[in-house]
């Protein structure tokens, strides 16, 4: 059962009362964008329940602060990856993904970027990776900004559409979904390379 907004966490209720809730939001989405691998969702949602006036302006700085985050993603990839970007990716656990995507970046691009910002696939691979690669900044903002604007803003829908039930249809339905639009994208990406080739 989903908590009551009355029965969340007395830290977030706190948090909403403070006058710090933005600059805390904002922080939090450029540190998960970063390094902690806790999904914002977690916070988000919460938020989205107590704040149902806001919440267009809730999805919008998270999406600002994970922005933030992925540029500076990108810079490590492109300037530090040798050092930083090799130890993130092993603090992350994360070295296996980062050379599969790397291939599929060559190939796919765009849309690879896109995919992994929807999908449960860490984040921090495709920064790091498009930033080692040299992939064009202006592409890798846009497809980073649709990828976590779907992300967001389809989390304000859901608790605007389901309220309370949000959490709970989230925290059943996460995984599936971002395996089903990576499997959709697959099979995109699949029509394309028949279509054309």
């Amino acid at each position: 059962m989903t908590p009551a907004p009355a029965e969340l966490p007395s830290w977030i209720r706190r948090m909403v009362g403070s006058g710090y809730l933005l600059p805390v939001l904002f922080c939090a989405a450029l540190l998960e964008a970063i390094i902690i691998p806790i999904p914002l969702e977690l916070m988000l949602i919460p938020l989205l329940l107590l704040e149902p006036r806001r919440r267009w302006l809730l999805a919008s700085v998270a999406l600002a602060g994970c922005l933030c985050g992925a540029l500076l993603g990108y810079w490590f990839g492109n300037w530090l990856f040798d050092s930083l970007g090799q130890w993130l990716l092993e603090v992350l656990d994360a070295t296996d993904a980062y050379d599969r995507f790397v291939q599929t970046l060559a190939n796919e691009g765009f849309m690879a970027i896109v995919v992994v910002g929807v999908t449960p696939v860490p984040f921090q691979v495709a920064m790091l990776a498009a930033g080692a690669a040299d992939y064009p900044l202006t592409s890798f903002m846009l497809a980073a900004t649709l990828a976590r604007g779907i992300r967001y803003f389809g989390l304000a829908v859901l608790v605007q559409l389901f309220g309370e039930q949000a959490m709970t249809l989230f925290r059943r339905h996460a995984r599936p979904l971002g395996l089903t639009l990576l499997a959709m994208a697959l099979l995109g990406y699949g029509l394309n390379w028949w279509l054309t080739g």
